[in-house]
């Protein structure tokens, strides 16, 4: 991994926020993209967000390419493309919290602070057999001060990177090398066989379902698109009109109500077809979406956000991954009329 070892902040910035909520094997790719292009914080934050949202696309949970940008941004113009060297300062940074601040800390500048991954957790749960639940504001609480105490003030960074690999390679989740490991001798939860309890985890998650009815609607070879701008999923991606309902809808009910918000013009189209079901899971929804291609015979008149594209233009765009696979399958096709 190329940032082990690595004492840029930027370079440990741009790491650490492309792997939150991402494993390492995917997020590679990405980290060696973007800093091929933006390779120092001045240029990321003079970057387009369409091309930097285009570079991300895929990788999912898109706040945190927004809170990149607002951060780059914040640097190169507040603190003249300098980073704060202190966790304070650090966790005032947007998209930054405890765990990120201590990871930049520690790596770059040797501050002293413990960097409390999943890994940290599972380590330290296993060792000193806690049963405290690993996302309680108590639990957080006990594994940070252990965290903190057993860390090497000397060699912050080094003992951060060691425990971290130590239970990404030995004290696994699934199979950990328990006969090879150092400790189990000590292991509360190797001695007591509780090593497939710990750490231990309450919240459950509950998953929102949610039905999204695209429009294509062509006119002339033109598609119309918009950036998302709500604060909802998918927020500075580009999107194609689109219907939300409770539940699986007619499509009969989905044209009538596009005609109503003056998404098509009445009575002026033909359906041409409408896909099958496509799903994403987010980390709180699941999405499920239809698109429905239309042909118009007349342009509605959508507000001044939509702008209207050809086949080149809508290559350049940043899509969330649902649109993309529809794209994708269709690839062979043509979208536009």
């Amino acid at each position: 991994m190329p940032w082990k070892g690595e004492k840029d902040p930027y370079r440990i910035w741009l790491s650490e926020i492309i792997l939150q909520q991402t494993r390492v094997e995917q997020g590679l790719g990405y980290y060696q993209r973007i800093l091929k292009a933006y390779p120092t914080v001045k240029k990321l934050a003079k970057a387009d967000d369409n091309q930097v949202f285009k570079l991300w696309e895929g990788l999912g949970y898109y706040s945190r390419c927004r809170n990149l940008l607002e951060t780059a941004r914040f640097i190169a113009e507040k603190r003249k493309g300098v980073f704060p060297d202190t966790f304070e300062e650090l966790k005032t940074l947007k998209g930054v919290g405890s765990y990120t601040a201590a990871a930049i800390a520690s790596f770059a500048f040797n501050r002293p602070h413990a960097v409390v991954d999943g890994n940290v957790f599972r380590v330290l749960a296993r060792i000193f057999g806690i049963d405290l639940a690993i996302d309680s504001t108590e639990g957080k609480k006990k594994f940070t001060e252990l965290a903190n105490t057993l860390l090497d003030p000397e060699q912050p960074g080094v003992y951060n990177q060691a425990i971290m690999d130590f239970g990404a390679t030995v004290c696994k989740p699934v199979a950990p090398l328990c006969q090879n490991c150092p400790f189990k001798k000590t292991c509360i939860a190797f001695k007591e066989n509780k090593i497939s309890q710990l750490p231990i985890k309450h919240k459950k998650i509950v998953l929102k379902h949610r039905w999204f009815y695209f429009l294509l609607p062509s006119y002339r070879g033109q598609l119309p698109v918009k950036i998302r701008t709500d604060k909802d999923i998918w927020q500075g991606l580009a999107t194609f009109p689109m219907l939300e309902t409770e539940k699986e809808t007619s499509l009969k009910a989905l044209l009538k109500l596009a005609e109503k918000n003056k998404l098509i013009p009445a009575n002026a189209y033909v359906v041409e077809s409408i896909s099958s079901l496509y799903r994403q899971t987010l980390s709180h929804q699941i999405i499920a979406g239809q698109f429905i291609r239309i042909r118009l015979r007349k342009k509605p008149l959508l507000d001044k956000e939509w702008n209207w594209l050809d086949a080149a233009a809508l290559k350049s765009q940043a899509f969330p991954q649902l649109i993309n696979q529809y794209l994708q399958a269709t690839a062979t096709q043509t979208i536009l009329f």
